[in-house]
């Protein structure tokens, strides 16, 4: 009741179109880097070309804006019937990094063998979710708040090593024998800093825009310094027309199962955003209108992700960002994700968008990416730190940091394992995420 009388705006109001349009503005800026940086991580860490590298980005933005018009509007059982904005995942970079290594031929990569596997394993592995979205009660007892800010722990603490290759200039950098120059690295700092700075301005527009800000100025920096060609943008078309299976599909066992997993903590994630979203806006947080709401969030969750493989995306979630949004501005109303939704699809359908965004330099997007996952790894820690303490979750999280980053740091232990296995366990999100499940359904501790 508390949350109805601070809305201006409710669920099922229609605002005036200048504030519908206000209010989807304001929401973009919050999540429109987070929506583009996946990929163009992705992409970095697997050298793809310019071409392919916007394209991604721009079926990103595609695919984003089709999953924020199914959870508002809810079709079906499929959706939140929330304003629930959904984005290109953090969580998944690392897994899908690895199932993409796997297009690796003569040391050469293939770059649409390496997309094969990675929309294959993603589309299959999509499937986790949606069963999860019809056993609800039952998951929440496996997959604990313990166990859920483990693997969100360790997805910010493995994703920190992309970032930090990112700041030093990334895999051109190291080819051509600059990584880690001063050059590379200043701008990457100045760029984290930047952001550091407008984060903590008392003004809510550069605290909303402080990354977008951030990137700008480090760009800005970087056309001066002669690292950021335009020319290359007049090889972009007019229009891009969406083609469902592009790359075509391949499937690994071992990659299906690492990103099952965090398809099984996305759904716990996505629970937990729901609930936060409902309350926000005024609707109830219990009963049977709410978890039929949840479970479609969930579904949808799900179902959006394996529709982004469809569309040679990557997978998607609910953007927690957003509920932060809704609060400071008063507006729950979801016919805004409409326009949202509309934006993001269009901004998806023109080239230039992402071939523009793909010229962004590895180290001033790794300034950026390095703080955000910084943050995915606080994030992680505040969720343990609501969790009750005792000496089974100290055993458990031990267990489970030390098996998850010991791949992460030293790979080579698994040289000698079948390749199977060095498929599921080579990630350390994948590896801690299942120690952390098993010891914390087995361990049992004798007062």
């Amino acid at each position: 009741m508390e949350q109805s009388k601070e809305l201006i705006y409710g669920l099922n109001d229609r605002p005036p179109i200048r504030e519908t349009l206000f209010a989807a503005f304001q929401h973009l800026l919050a999540i429109f880097v987070a929506i583009i940086t996946p990929p163009l991580i992705i992409s970095s860490a697997l050298e793809f070309d310019l071409e392919t590298t916007g394209f991604l980005v721009s079926m990103s933005l595609f695919v984003s804006g089709i999953a924020t018009f199914i959870q508002c509007r809810r079709i079906g059982p499929v959706g939140a019937g929330l304003l629930c904005i959904q984005g290109t995942s953090f969580s998944f970079i690392s897994p899908i990094i690895g199932a993409g290594m796997l297009g690796m031929v003569n040391g050469k990569m293939n770059m649409e063998l390496g997309l094969s596997y990675i929309f294959g394993a993603c589309m299959v592995a999509a499937v986790v979710e949606m069963v999860v979205s019809r056993i609800l009660p039952y998951m929440r007892k496996i997959v604990t708040p313990l166990v859920s800010g483990i693997v969100v722990s360790l997805i910010g603490m493995c994703l920190i090593k992309a970032g930090i290759t990112s700041c030093g200039g990334g895999q051109a950098a190291m080819d051509a024998g600059s990584f880690g120059s001063m050059q590379n690295l200043g701008l990457a700092l100045l760029v984290l800093l930047s952001i550091v700075f407008f984060n903590r301005s008392g003004n809510r527009f550069l605290r909303m825009a402080s990354i977008v800000l951030g990137l700008l100025l480090g760009c800005f920096i970087a056309y001066f310094l002669g690292m950021m060609d335009f020319s290359r943008l007049s090889e972009a078309g007019n229009f891009i027309i969406p083609v469902p299976f592009k790359y075509g599909l391949n499937f690994n066992i071992g990659s299906i199962i690492g990103l099952g997993l965090i398809y099984l903590v996305t759904a716990v994630e996505a629970f937990g955003d729901i609930t936060a979203n409902s309350l926000i806006s005024g609707e109830p947080v219990e009963g049977p209108v709410f978890m039929k709401r949840a479970q479609g969030g969930i579904l949808a969750d799900g179902f959006n992700s394996f529709l982004a493989a469809v569309f040679n995306s990557f997978p998607n979630s609910i953007f927690a960002q957003n509920n932060g949004m809704i609060q400071l501005t008063g507006v729950a109303s979801r016919y805004v994700g409409y326009f949202i939704a509309s934006a993001l699809v269009l901004l998806g359908l023109f080239p230039i968008v992402g071939q523009l965004f793909s010229l962004i330099p590895d180290c001033v997007l790794g300034g950026a990416t390095l703080l955000m996952f910084g943050t995915v790894a606080a994030a992680g820690i505040r969720i343990i730190a609501a969790t009750e303490i005792n000496r089974k979750a100290v055993l458990v999280m031990a267990i489970s940091f030390a098996m998850g980053l010991s791949v992460e740091l030293v790979p080579d232990i698994l040289t000698q394992m079948p390749d199977v296995i060095k498929n599921i366990f080579s990630s350390g999100i994948t590896t801690g995420g299942l120690t952390a499940i098993l010891a914390n359904a087995f361990i049992r501790i004798k007062e």
